[in-house]
């Protein structure tokens, strides 16, 4: 483990595709070798620069596994449409170069671990393409916690995916909006249905999901820590592309906002309006 560390100036790097394969319907693992693994944190992400002059703008995608030593990223990403930065990403194979910028953006921060260490249970929930970016942090929590005091919650849906990668780092559940699996509805039907609780909770999934979570963090007067999901441009804060409503005012903007790329992606509950 490591604690956060970031490049006051992100620049673009050349990387290599070690490995890649489909392990969903239009849900796709490539593990990159690149340098960036050793100041990466779980909760931040890398721009992803398409080999195709037309696309200029890359592609924002969480982390998924971080491998400091091996210097090795594993991203899971999903395949949007034809012919677009994701589609091209899909088509590389191993050995293959492709161009990155990171580890961007503020992470889960883990660094205060006798504090930590206090907690009785943690929840970490996942939704959608939200599940990738938590398994790297079950994968931490288990350096800090007990196994049993890690509860880990994934909503899909309809495809499940990565659900073998969880298994070991915690207690899992499983909500499927289509009933393929586990719980039959959202994550809180299984929070519910499970009678879940706990002191600390982490999230990264759909703005509906998140908004509810953030709902039941307040009413259980729980520590919640929420990463947001965004379309982005620029990836470092310069095109204010993707802003949400804060408490504070930025002092950028002077505004009511914070830039999730720059700020976020992860946010502390109370700090941001969804």
């Amino acid at each position: 483990m490591i604690e956060s560390t970031k490049e006051a100036r992100p620049v673009k790097k050349a990387a290599r595709v070690v490995s890649q394969e489909k392990i969903a319907e239009d849900i796709y693992s490539m593990w990159i070798k690149t340098d960036v693994a050793r100041r990466a944190m779980p909760g931040q992400f890398i721009s992803v620069f398409a080999n195709d002059g037309s696309k200029l703008l890359p592609r924002p995608i969480s982390l998924c596994e971080i491998f400091h030593e091996a210097d090795i990223l594993r991203i899971v990403y999903r395949v949007t449409a034809a012919n677009t930065g994701t589609e091209l990403f899909s088509r590389l194979k191993a050995g293959e170069a492709i161009e990155i910028m990171g580890p961007l953006g503020n992470g889960f921060d883990l660094s205060e671990k006798n504090k930590l260490r206090q907690v009785r249970k943690v929840l970490i929930i996942g939704g959608g393409i939200g599940v990738p970016p938590m398994l790297q942090l079950a994968k931490e929590f288990n350096h800090i916690l007990d196994k049993h005091q890690i509860q880990l919650l994934m909503g899909y849906r309809d495809e499940v995916f990565l659900m073998s990668d969880f298994k070991d780092f915690g207690s899992l559940y499983i909500a499927t909006e289509n009933g393929s699996l586990g719980t039959v509805g959202t994550v809180m039907d299984a929070i519910d249905e499970f009678d879940l609780s706990a002191d600390m909770i982490y999230a990264c999934g759909p703005v509906r999901m998140l908004r509810a979570i953030k709902g039941y963090a307040k009413k259980n007067r729980c520590t919640c820590y929420l990463s947001l999901e965004e379309k982005m441009a620029c990836g470092v804060g310069a095109c204010l592309a993707c802003i949400c409503r804060s408490k504070e005012i930025d002092p950028h903007s002077n505004l009511r906002q914070k830039r999730i790329c720059k700020d976020g992606p992860v946010f502390l509950s109370t700090e941001v309006e969804i």
